[in-house]
């Protein structure tokens, strides 16, 4: 997993999070208080639920477009598990939480797969695959 992420917080102006993201190259940056992790906010987030509805990417906050059920995996659950998990919600990511929900990381497919240890090549093949089907088809 990436243990230095970079995230932005609640009162930040859309604006300040957009130039975070095209700093970083990243389409989503996790929303934290200090270290307590409240949600995402994803350049959609920003272009959908901010521009697109007349408001103002300098007067806009995070809060204002973050989503704040956001999926997650604990640092000592399996890596299984968080395939499984990125499997079932047809997702290349997770943010990592320790046990009091602090965010510790982010795990990607990409960071699995690096690591030859994680788990077998099958099974990687399987996540990848399912993780990649359409959820509804395309109209």
């Amino acid at each position: 997993m990436t243990r230095n992420v970079e995230t932005v917080a609640p009162d930040a102006s859309l604006q300040k999070a957009a130039e975070m993201m095209e700093a970083a190259d990243v389409g989503s940056l996790p929303v934290c208080q200090g270290r307590r992790l409240l949600g995402a906010v994803t350049d959609r987030d920003i272009v959908v639920r901010g521009v697109a509805t007349g408001g103002s990417p300098v007067d806009m906050l995070v809060r204002d477009c973050m989503s704040e059920d956001i999926s997650y995996v604990f640092e000592d659950e399996e890596v299984e598990a968080a395939l499984k998990r990125m499997e079932a919600l047809q997702v290349r990511r997770l943010v990592v939480l320790d046990r009091t929900k602090n965010l510790v990381g982010i795990v990607s497919l990409g960071d699995i797969a690096a690591e030859p240890r994680a788990t077998d090549a099958e099974h990687l093949g399987e996540a990848i695959a399912e993780i990649s089907q359409p959820s509804l088809p395309f109209k």
